[in-house]
């Protein structure tokens, strides 16, 4: 089998996009294109609908470097949004119909203007995302008071947890996540987050460990509030199941195993045209570090951008921007497998 070059061995982000892109483009036996599939069921093709969500990577620099992530993120990554690129961002928002901002990294944390930013959406009433990987916010002092912050700002949380056990956590994170992870947790419980009508919300992410579809989303639930309530007293609001997509880190990790086309198979046999109605890139657009437009977070790793003339977030015409048409590829079975998954978890 063809392999992609290591991550020791990668030239720029752009150059190893490209080469990931046209590798995704293959034929595998018995595998049809996305494309193909796609045109089978009744849908046929994918437009999109009113614009509710802006996701907004403020950058590609984590204080961690676990083995399924899809943005290649780690502590060696440059790539940060900058004041101007984040001021753009509120103009668009000013005059769409979002109502909701993801934001995103990386560590979003991380980002020097975080604060700023997020106070900025709460003057606007935004509902406003942060998905931490936890461990960010007990790493040292500087992050430590982001929690309240982000109580003050009445921020939903969306906090990545592979597993309620420590081994499983750790070999997919590194070793020591899981108990920085439920200090974490124990923080923003201790303010409110994830207690009944406290009005803060705090939802946990399951990636499937291995070349496998995520489990019954709702079970799974019942699994993880049953064992962190009765070994470590945490409480949280809603899990979300969220297919590993075959790019960036995760397609080396298949790559590595020698499971690629079985795992491409497996999302391919396991195409559901239900979840085309709730599929994220109808309502959701992403945007890059530095303002570049995606009809998914996927797509913006793989540097797939949008269809038409509205490049950057500068250039922002709501109008112009529901007209397009959204770009497709191999990867796109993973939102479509199953149960479905988007950053919201499984979609039926």
């Amino acid at each position: 089998m063809a392999k992609l070059k290591s991550l020791k061995n990668r030239k720029s982000p752009l150059s190893e996009s490209k080469r990931q892109v046209s590798f995704l483009a293959r034929s595998i036996p018995g595998v049809d294109s996305f494309v193909q599939k796609l045109a089978t069921s009744q849908l046929k093709h994918l437009t999109p609908d009113k614009l509710e969500i802006l996701q907004i990577n403020l950058g590609y620099m984590c204080n961690m470097t676990c083995e399924h992530c899809h943005v290649d993120a780690g502590p060696d990554r440059k790539e940060i949004m900058t004041k101007s690129v984040l001021h753009a961002c509120l103009l668009a928002i000013d005059k769409s119909t979002v109502n909701t901002v993801d934001l995103t990294g990386g560590a979003p944390e991380m980002n020097p203007y975080f604060i700023w930013f997020v106070e900025e959406l709460s003057k606007r009433n935004i509902r406003t995302i942060v998905r931490s990987n936890l461990t960010i916010l007990v790493s040292n002092k500087k992050y430590k008071k982001f929690p309240q912050f982000l109580k003050d700002n009445k921020v939903v949380v969306i906090a990545s947890l592979p597993c309620y056990t420590e081994d499983n956590t750790d070999k997919q994170r590194g070793k020591g996540t899981f108990n920085k992870s439920l200090q974490a947790l124990k923080v923003l419980n201790g303010l409110g987050y994830g207690k009944e009508d406290s009005g803060l919300e705090l939802n946990l992410v399951f990636n499937p460990g291995g070349p496998g579809l995520p489990p019954n989303q709702s079970a799974l639930e019942l699994d993880y509030k049953r064992e962190l309530k009765k070994e470590f007293d945490i409480e949280f609001n809603s899990l979300f199941t969220i297919t590993n997509l075959p790019v960036s880190r995760f397609l080396d990790y298949l790559l590595v195993l020698g499971k690629y086309e079985d795992y491409m198979k497996k999302l391919h046999d396991n195409f559901n045209p239900e979840t085309l109605k709730n599929i994220m890139c109808i309502n959701t657009l992403s945007v890059d570090w530095e303002g570049n437009l995606y009809d998914c977070d996927f797509n913006q790793m793989l540097q797939l951008k949008i269809s038409n003339s509205i490049g950057n977030i500068s250039d922002f015409d709501n109008d112009i921007l529901l007209n397009r048409k959204i770009v497709l590829g191999n990867h796109c079975f993973g939102c479509t497998a199953g149960a479905g998954s988007s950053c919201q978890g499984s979609l039926n």
